[in-house]
């Protein structure tokens, strides 16, 4: 595996992981290498030093904290976004729906909605596929 630190053309930094150099060139190639933040396609790697193993620790320049937080919040938000744009809105029917869903008595397609811990819980055990949906942004007016 070949990890290689990558940029998009709006300057965000991120990495990612492939099985050689050619495979980074095809996934490129055919558009399979986005941005995690904004979904660019435009996406090229980094200078990186080798990997050498060593007695030394040196220190990572790490973004400021701030700054990583506002890049997680700005991947929620966009991810919120994208799931209430493409997905159906099934409200607190959420739970019934997905298994419905899982036992092939629904159309398969996204959903999205409301569920208690309970019915969160029983759907995991019955192996059916769920995720928390991100919270919505905090508004610029709402922040401290």
């Amino acid at each position: 595996m070949i990890r290689y630190a990558l940029t998009c053309d709006h300057d965000h930094a991120f990495e990612g992981w492939f099985a050689s150099s050619a495979d980074y060139d095809d996934q490129r190639g055919r558009g399979l290498v986005e941005c995690p933040l904004c979904a660019s396609r435009h996406v090229s790697k980094q200078i990186m030093a080798p990997a050498v193993a060593g007695t030394k620790r040196t220190a990572r320049a790490n973004p400021a904290p701030a700054q990583m937080q506002a890049m997680m919040m700005e991947a929620a938000g966009r991810i919120r976004a994208h799931v209430e744009e493409n997905f159906d809105d099934v409200g607190d029917a959420f739970a019934t729906e997905a298994r419905a869903i899982h036992e092939g008595k629904a159309e398969d397609r996204g959903i999205y909605g409301q569920a208690t811990p309970r019915e969160i819980r029983d759907l995991v055990e019955d192996g059916v596929p769920v995720a928390p949906l991100p919270p919505e942004p905090v508004k610029p007016s709402e922040l401290n």
